[in-house]
């Protein structure tokens, strides 16, 4: 199966816990039905993403980046690649790529957030993304180091998100720890 195939098949077996979140998820299946939508070169400026919520295994902390390009924090993620298999996949590998770590242990095998946002035009010819978030438990013992697309990376309380954090970010991260606690 491609990421195109696991994107749409993904998006139609989740069961959202929210309202709104079932009828944005019927949104997301008519655009993931286009593979076209699932890379961004392959696109016209929206296409879907992948990202990763990593929080501690008490959900107390949640691991951001400081984005070089947005200038905001963050969660970890990015775009699909031609060699990911699945969302999951791509948003696990984003992850990796952009905390340093070693490993990260999947929450659930489903979606824990959708959220739609345009981009400045500080992001080039991306216009849209259609991000669905994923949720991970690091190693409390590793320790995170920044890539080239972050000046930082560092643990934030749940509670306790830091200032120039992306807009939505707090809404984002409690739908994420509901899903994680619903099921």
């Amino acid at each position: 199966m491609t990421a195109a195939e696991d994107s749409a098949a993904t998006l139609r077996s989740w069961t959202p816990i929210r309202e709104a979140d079932r009828r944005l998820q019927c949104e997301y299946v008519e655009f993931a039905d286009e593979p076209a939508h699932t890379h961004r070169e392959t696109s016209s400026g929206q296409h879907l993403t992948a990202s990763a919520f990593v929080f501690d295994a008490a959900l107390e902390q949640v691991l951001l980046c400081f984005h070089g390009k947005g200038r905001f924090w963050v969660q970890l993620g990015g775009h699909i690649e031609q060699s990911d298999a699945s969302l999951a996949d791509a948003a696990l590998r984003e992850a990796l790529e952009e905390s340093g770590l070693d490993r990260l242990t999947p929450v659930l095998g489903a979606p824990v957030d959708l959220d739609r946002h345009a981009l400045s035009s500080g992001f080039g010819s991306c216009q849209v993304h259609w991000d669905v978030g994923f949720a991970f438990i690091a190693d409390p013992d590793a320790t995170p180091l920044a890539s080239e697309e972050s000046e930082s990376v560092a643990w934030w309380p749940v509670a306790g998100l830091p200032e120039g954090s992306v807009s939505g970010l707090a809404g984002r991260i409690e739908r994420a720890l509901a899903s994680i606690s619903a099921a």
